[in-house]
């Protein structure tokens, strides 16, 4: 009786022990199939994406598909196409790009408006007041980002200028990463920093205010937006705000490239 005791004993071990072990999401993500026209795409649109070597291509890639795999992109009143959904999804990856790992955890849904809309989300061209590029949601619209294709594509279209909607859109999240949005990057930047950083951004504010700056106008209505416009700059144009801005792209440089 023993024998057979500790027979079964050991055979509910060995199950224990050699049993397959499940793969978790971050495994299954690790392992995504990119589709291989992704490439092509992204080449085409992303100049972001055509800047890197080949590994840290494949590094973008793998990110994207971990943030598709985390958030759906809705659209609202026309057909969404592929290079709508590359265009999020780069978006999102590229002020993170040089984190080693960061998902944004105060999004779940991407809503994309086929144009510019109003504050009552109103999109009809009989609306007036439809200038809202983006927005990031709250209220009943929390962990909710909303976007228009047209701003979108021109973001990625525009090779030349300093801005990109999305793009201000997700640096937003990371603002709000620490629990309030207010132009101050606390879960992005160490803490010696910050009132260097609040310096520096009320000095540059002033100078966009008194037309001394190339820092879009926006930038200079709040804090708040001010770190999402100098965001876009530095992402689009880095070597001119580098040129230009020297201080403030090493700043910026503390807050994204980890």
């Amino acid at each position: 009786m023993i024998h057979i005791i500790l027979t079964v004993l050991i055979l509910v071990v060995l199950y224990f022990i050699l049993k397959p072990k499940r793969k978790t999401k971050a495994s299954i993500l690790e392992k995504a199939i990119i589709p291989e026209h992704w490439h092509n795409l992204l080449i085409e649109n992303v100049l972001f994406y055509k800047k890197l070597t080949v590994r840290e291509q494949k590094v973008f890639c793998d990110k994207m598909s971990a943030f598709l795999s985390r958030t759906t992109i809705k659209a609202i009143h026309f057909d969404l196409e592929e290079l709508d959904i590359l265009l999020i999804a780069s978006s999102a990856v590229i002020p993170v790009f040089r984190f080693t790992n960061w998902h944004y955890t105060n999004l779940s849904t991407v809503l994309i408006y086929p144009d510019y809309f109003d504050k009552d989300l109103q999109f009809d061209k009989k609306t007036k007041n439809r200038n809202i590029a983006g927005l990031v949601g709250s209220g009943r619209f929390e962990n909710q980002m909303i976007l228009s294709r047209k701003a979108l594509h021109h973001g990625f279209n525009n090779k030349t200028d300093k801005g990109n909607t999305a793009i201000h859109e997700f640096i937003h999240l990371l603002d709000k990463a620490d629990g309030v949005v207010d132009g101050i990057p606390s879960a992005l930047l160490d803490k010696q920093y910050i009132i260097p950083w609040l310096q520096l951004m009320h000095q540059k504010i002033e100078e966009i205010n008194n037309n001394k700056s190339d820092i879009r106008s926006y930038g200079g209505t709040s804090e708040i937006e001010f770190l999402a416009v100098a965001g876009e700059y530095f992402f689009e144009r880095p070597k001119l705000f580098k040129r230009k801005h020297p201080e403030l792209y090493k700043m910026l440089q503390a807050c994204f490239v980890k």
